[in-house]
């Protein structure tokens, strides 16, 4: 959008060219450094919202929770229970309540003080930066962070404050996957071994043709019910971040 008024035929203020510096508040009335104008600052907005979701995603505790969650369900035999709406709710609430430390601290540092007007937007950027910088580098493996930087050549730093977001995002996501299928393998041994035992029965009984799954999902919600499984589940995730 900027360099497309230099290729525009109209250099008069009329036509494509004129319409885009209007717009951009960059015309001769409005002055060389006039700020962008309300509809293309709803636009930006608008845009910087697609990426939040993806932030959202890889810079919290997200992503481990919602991996947990979704093997704790195929362990159980469960194929639309909870449904996707319930895991996706509980995997938000929870991670507000693991990141809520995280929060705090940005909200302190960058949000109050931009809206006193003691910061500008870049200051406070920055200084929201350095609190999730902070909370993923306690998250994420050393050897996971050794990889990448080795992939791209950088290092050796000197404190992790100076690992940069290039090398510490995708080490962070890796790590968090690495973690999420070890609780998930954690999770799944005793409920195959319900399987096992439910299906060497029903095999001794003669009955091959009675599906082991049906057999052993009252077993299994029994189970998990008697051992108070979400408590104990919420609360081991919720401790795997401290």
């Amino acid at each position: 959008m900027i360099a497309w008024p230099d290729l525009a035929l109209a250099q008069d203020g009329s036509g494509i060219g004129g319409a885009i510096d209007r717009a951009l508040g960059a015309g001769s009335a409005a002055g060389e450094d006039a700020p962008l104008s309300l509809s293309l600052q709803l636009l930006l907005i608008m845009g910087l919202l697609t990426i939040l979701p993806a932030l959202v995603l890889m810079m919290t505790s997200f992503t481990r929770i919602i991996i947990v969650l979704s093997i704790l369900r195929q362990a159980m035999g469960l194929q639309q229970s909870p449904p996707n709406q319930v895991l996706i709710g509980l995997s938000l609430f929870l991670s507000l309540f693991v990141m809520a430390p995280t929060l705090s601290a940005v909200n302190a540092s960058a949000v109050e003080p931009y809206a006193a007007g003691r910061i500008d937007a870049e200051v406070a950027i920055a200084e929201a930066g350095d609190e999730f910088h902070a909370f993923m580098i306690r998250q994420t493996r050393t050897t996971d962070l050794s990889m990448f930087a080795n992939i791209a050549e950088a290092g050796p730093f000197a404190s992790p404050q100076d690992v940069p977001f290039s090398i510490l995002l995708p080490a962070f996501v890796t790590s968090e996957l690495k973690t999420a299928f070890q609780i998930g393998f954690m999770l799944f041994l005793p409920f195959l071994v319900i399987d096992l035992v439910v299906a060497s029965v029903l095999m001794s009984l003669g009955m091959m043709m009675l599906s082991p799954t049906i057999v052993s999902l009252p077993f299994k919600l029994l189970l998990f019910v008697l051992i108070d499984g979400w408590a104990l589940l919420m609360g081991s995730l919720a401790m795997s971040f401290s």
